[in-house]
């Protein structure tokens, strides 16, 4: 009877111990999306080719100030998590277009590499300067994107650096298209 007694407080105890590690482990995952780490689903094609309809690009939450180039999640200006390419920072001058038909930042003409392909920088000519605190934002396949040009435009609306949730550091999924996004080197140039 003792050793019948031993066995199952010995199986209590591991399902205990299970369901405690489950337990921990379900934690932990919640605290790393709520403060480090997000999913975003890309559900437009406004960010194409770098970012497909249907890619899940994983989020850093604690990414620090933007910088130009990167890819970020931030609340629009409808409310929505939106997706843009940050172009332009508080105090840049940005501007299109120069005789070549490329935006400029601080008088720095951007070779945007990663237009969607036969794309244009901008179908608008517009010249702004960015106040402080603010972001200038754009996306990949310009005729496709809603953004800075028409919000600052038509009602003034910036977006704050405060309403950005984090930048895009990767797409996971799908996997073919799984890839790490990095800043474009020709924002190196931009002082």
């Amino acid at each position: 009877m003792a050793v019948e007694e031993s066995k199952s407080k010995k199986r209590r105890g591991g399902l205990k111990e299970t369901l405690f590690l489950i337990a921990l482990g379900v934690g932990a995952a919640l605290l790393l999306q709520a403060f480090v780490v997000r999913s975003f689903y890309i559900p437009s094609e406004s960010m194409e080719n770098t970012l497909r309809i249907g890619d899940r690009v994983s989020v850093n939450k604690l990414h620090g100030a933007s910088e130009r180039g990167d890819i970020v999640v931030f609340t629009g200006w409808n409310g929505e998590d939106t997706i843009k390419r940050v172009i332009a920072v508080g105090g840049d001058k940005v501007a299109c277009c120069d005789a070549k038909k490329r935006i400029t930042v601080n008088g720095i003409p951007l070779d945007e590499n990663y237009l969607f392909p036969d794309d244009f920088p901008s179908g608008e000519e517009f010249s702004y300067t960015v106040p402080q605190g603010k972001l200038w934002l754009m996306g990949d396949h310009r005729s496709a994107s809603v953004d800075s040009r028409t919000h600052v435009r038509q009602a003034g609306e910036w977006i704050s650096e405060d309403q950005v949730i984090g930048r895009a550091w990767a797409i996971y999924w799908p996997f073919s298209h799984a890839t790490i996004l990095s800043r474009p080197e020709i924002f190196d140039k931009v002082r």
